[in-house]
């Protein structure tokens, strides 16, 4: 049985990041413990540790120590080699792989970086760690600087190298292809190779090949002067202002340039802020001052009065030098770039295909639903059916920067309500590589559906006493133009509630959208994502003290949602006593709603009343019930009031770490979710997920 997978490569600067990191995230959906491993690491600063490992582990939140990662610094590998103490590397490497190959269902071993001293040698002792740790490989070779014969021979001197030392390797990927010869090199690749061995072929992509201004500031040795919160803006090209500005402007003709000029040159950089924010001139990736020289007083003050700026560093070096160090400069993946960290995996889920490389990797099953399955499955499932979801809030820079990671990910369409301008300049002063032609933005007033949408609405409840003015005045706020667009077919969901109240959102689907055939109660759950397992929690959002029908319908819509969601439900509805035990009014409608269930749906496994150990900690649930289905085992909690519901789910995602995904509506025809005030960013990625999967089966 494999349990574990080796990433290789021939050469320095092959990519193997999307790879790795693509891998990891794959893993993580379909099993429950991934360990990451990294036999030989480049040489690291004292108190430092290895930006790959601090990657993999703050990206994936691994419960892994960087110390436990890795055996070999590349000087300690080398000067153990030469000291012909091959024998107790290979014995450290597999003394500390194993460690953490018992703590794990599956294995993620990284290779080496050839980079520096040694790189020579690093082919061979890939392959040689690889055997002796008995597991397979894959192999990353890119394709920059290289004719399609220099690459063939490259690609197979590699894979003939692992093949002789009798490593199998499953798959290989090519790397860095111009995008038009993508499926010529899959081809030809698959004509030298057996046919078992997988071929991918990925495209270089700019926005992963960028270096970052943190990783020029890091080579140049650069003070940083203003901006540090967009370090991470990447660099697409540099010039050199040397000449007088209305020339220099002519040159700035692309997307996110550094410039770099002497630090006395006030006029070019005062010049390059205002390109920045120019609609006739590109964005500016920020500003390098070379010489040394400081800006003068007054234009100081004048930046520091403009609020957000880009970038500006400063260097000691002169102009000529230091344009030759950053043309050097190669990016990299680091841990605090979670832009360039989601635009690879989305990169690897786009171009490597997944079910022929899991079925190679994964010969086993595990059991329960783990919580990176559950948002790796979730992820999985939106893609498998696009939908366009509107987003109300505009004005929240949430939202934008929400919308900008769900944009790089191309996972769902989205409509945001607001400014263009407005929202444009939010997200170029948010640092945000925001697509704004995959975007739709409106402003209700001035759309073209705002008359037809009030008539609508108009009609739906002039029975109520509305009228045509006092619809128009009502399709002016975010909320009811959101919802009107879910009601009439040009979004499938709406997710609000980032700047407004529970009643503010949901008040216009109740509205007009009103619930499915069947339902009466509109009601909310929680996924909550604990450390060993997805629970769902309901009703924590809506309804303040539901009676037992109503009871009844939350618990039956909350299990159809797990079952949605690929969970199996095992409901508990959750009282003060276990049974038969307890008496009074407050437990006699949970256990009346507890018969309603099985009366109305004998095919899910229910218990009630039940207290919350006893449903969800196997000791507990066997001693007080011990024939019971679903004590000590229950996945799908049902609180019997808001009260306990809300109280009792902010108090597990506060005081163990839970994610708590939601809350996600139930019961309404088309899906409106609401947001908490306080929401993350990614509460609101994930509501946006959520959203989409429930249009899905709408």
């Amino acid at each position: 049985m494999n349990k574990a997978i080796y990433i290789a490569t021939s050469e320095p600067n092959s990519g193997k990041s999307i790879v790795v990191l693509g891998l990891m995230s794959m893993l993580l959906g379909k099993t429950a413990k991934v360990g990451y491993f990294r036999p030989i690491i480049d040489d690291v600063k004292k108190g430092k540790n290895d930006n790959h490992i601090n990657t993999i582990i703050s990206q994936f939140e691994l419960d892994l120590k960087p110390k436990d990662a890795f055996a070999f610094t590349r000087t300690e590998f080398i000067n153990k080699r030469n000291k012909g103490k091959e024998g107790e590397i290979i014995d450290t490497i597999i003394e500390k792989y194993k460690v953490l190959e018992e703590q794990n269902d599956f294995m993620l071993v990284e290779g080496t970086d050839f980079s520096g001293e040694g790189s020579a040698i690093e082919l061979d002792a890939n392959i040689l760690i690889a055997k002796n740790l008995g597991i397979p490989a894959i192999i990353v070779s890119s394709g920059v600087g290289k004719s399609m014969d220099e690459f063939m021979g490259d690609l197979l001197l590699a894979y003939d190298s692992f093949k002789d030392k009798e490593v199998e390797v499953l798959a290989v990927v090519a790397n860095k292809i111009k995008e038009e010869n993508l499926s010529i090199v899959e081809e030809d690749v698959k004509k030298v190779l057996p046919a078992d061995v997988l071929v991918n072929a990925i495209p270089l992509i700019s926005t992963l090949n960028n270096p970052t201004l943190k990783e020029i500031a890091a080579t140049v040795n650069a003070e940083v002067l203003f901006g540090e919160e967009h370090m991470n803006n990447q660099c697409a090209s540099f010039t050199v202002g040397a000449m007088q500005l209305r020339n220099y402007l002519t040159h700035l003709k692309n997307m996110n340039t550094l410039v770099i000029t002497p630090g006395d040159r006030s006029d070019i950089v005062l010049g390059a802020l205002q390109a920045n924010i120019s609609t006739n001139y590109p964005a500016v990736a920020g500003i390098v001052l070379t010489g040394g020289i400081t800006l003068e007083e007054p234009i100081v003050k004048l930046i520091e009065g403009l609020g957000q700026v880009v970038p500006i560093l400063s260097v000691k070096d002169g102009t000529f030098h230091t344009a030759n160090q950053i043309g050097a400069v190669r990016s990299h993946m680091y841990a605090e770039n979670t832009e360039k960290i989601i635009s690879a995996i989305n990169t690897f889920d786009k171009y490597i295909d997944e079910d022929k490389i899991n079925e190679r990797l994964i010969t086993f099953q595990s059991s329960g639903m783990t919580p990176k399955m559950f948002q790796y499955n979730l992820l999985k499932r939106a893609k498998t059916e696009r939908k366009h979801i509107v987003l109300p809030e505009g004005s929240d820079d949430r939202i934008i920067a929400a919308t900008a990671r769900l944009l790089a990910l191309d996972i769902v369409d989205i409509t945001v309500l607001g400014d263009y301008e407005n929202i444009e300049n939010r997200a170029q002063s948010l640092g945000l590589n925001l697509d704004l032609s995959k975007l739709t933005i409106i402003d209700p007033i001035k759309s073209e559906y705002y008359k037809e949408f009030s008539k609508t609405l108009f009609e739906i409840r002039k029975h109520k006493g509305l009228t045509i003015e006092m619809a128009e005045d009502l399709m002016g706020d975010v909320s009811y133009f959101g919802t009107m667009m879910v009601h009439k077919g040009l979004a499938d969901g709406m997710v609000s509630g980032a700047a407004h109240t529970t009643g503010h959102t949901i008040l216009p689907a109740l509205q007009f959208v009103k619930t499915r055939p069947g339902v009466s109660v509109v009601s909310s759950v929680f996924f909550m994502c604990l450390e060993d397992r997805v629970s769902v929690f309901g009703d924590c959002a809506i309804n303040p003290n539901p009676n037992a029908e109503q009871l009844a319908e939350i618990a039956i819509s909350s299990a159809e949602s797990s079952i949605n969601f690929g969970m199996e439900p095992k409901i508990a509805m959750l009282s003060y006593s276990s049974g038969a035990s307890g008496k009074g009014a407050d437990v006699d409608v949970v256990r009346a709603a507890t018969e309603i269930v099985k009366e109305k749906r004998p095919d899910l496994k229910v218990e009630g009343p039940i207290q919350y150990d006893a449903a969800v900690d196997p000791k507990v649930g066997k001693s007080k019930m011990p024939d019971s289905e679903v004590a000590g085992q229950a996945n799908v909690l049902i609180f019997p009031d808001l009260n306990t519901g809300n109280n009792t789910y902010k108090a597990v995602q506060r005081e163990t770490g839970a994610l708590a995904i939601g809350p996600m509506l139930q019961g309404l025809n088309k899906p409106v979710n609401d947001l908490s005030r306080g929401c993350t960013i990614d509460d609101i990625f994930n509501t946006v997920i959520l959203t989409a999967i429930q249009a899905q089966g709408i």
